[in-house]
């Protein structure tokens, strides 16, 4: 139960942290939330309860293939926000981010990467 705390307060701490920087600096805040940090320390934790290689190269192998067809929202994100405000814009973005996904993977699909279930 210990490691499970500590994984939940380790992991909280970034995030708080990302968002405590963003107030400072937008372009620190971004270039450190545009790091793979999640990633990084889900194949730390994934290390350290010993899980098989497969197991660890198989999460940095799908992380790419589902980041790809996230990226649109970052460009839409800014040009949206002063025409409908923070939670349509959001709300869009979500959106966009599902039908960018469900096409990736049928793009995809034809490479031999299945994505979706």
């Amino acid at each position: 139960m210990a490691w499970l705390i500590t994984k939940y307060l380790l992991t909280a701490a970034m995030v708080v942290a990302v968002s405590e920087l963003a107030k400072r600096s937008d372009k620190l805040g971004g270039l450190l939330a545009a790091l793979p940090l999640v990633t990084i320390l889900t194949l730390i934790w994934l290390q350290l309860e010993r899980q098989p290689a497969d197991k660890i190269a198989n999460h940095a192998w799908y992380t790419f293939w589902y980041v790809v067809p996230t990226l649109p929202m970052f460009l839409l994100f800014p040009w949206l926000l002063p025409r409908l405000g923070f939670w349509l814009t959001l709300l869009a973005c979500v959106v966009l981010t599902v039908i960018c996904f469900v096409l990736f993977a049928l793009l995809v699909r034809a490479l031999g990467v299945e994505l979706l279930p």
